[in-house]
């Protein structure tokens, strides 16, 4: 597939998903639409299309956004250092929509590698493992559980 950002995918974008991956906005903790969501699947950039986390990899770490252990493709993953509100983090972006998703943190479970993607729901777009397959993501399915 070609992922890429184009006018069409933004112009297509809600206000929330407009703020948080083209002007570096951050949702309210507890507020995103996928940070209880636990069904089996893929979620990708709502920009590119470009498959960032497997629900293979997604857990509950309190935190009040979607928590995953590591990226389904690590190449789709861009890490940047962010000096913003006072503090020293990596933020993390799409590689191909330069989305700005949300930011990376050293305090995951160590049994998946310790590492906690804390990432904006408005980032992302679910989609069903059922549905894989035919929106052209079906590489993905063995790192998708159920």
């Amino acid at each position: 597939m070609d992922y890429r950002k184009t006018d069409e995918a933004i112009a297509r974008l809600n206000p929330e998903q407009y703020r948080v991956t083209q002007e570096n906005g951050t949702e309210r903790p507890y507020t995103g639409e996928y940070d209880k969501h636990f069904e089996p699947g893929l979620y990708v950039d709502v920009v590119s299309g470009e498959p960032l986390f497997a629900s293979a990899m997604k857990y509950n770490s309190g935190c009040g956004w979607p928590a995953f252990a590591k990226p389904v493709v690590a190449e789709n993953i861009v890490e940047l250092r962010d000096t913003t509100h006072g503090m020293i983090r990596t933020e993390v972006r799409s590689k191909h929509g330069d989305s700005h998703l949300g930011h990376v943190f050293p305090d995951g479970p160590m049994e998946l590698g310790g590492l906690r993607y804390c990432i904006n729901s408005a980032s992302l777009r679910f989609i069903p493992k059922d549905r894989m397959e035919a929106e052209g993501y079906g590489e993905y399915l063995d790192q998708v559980e159920g």
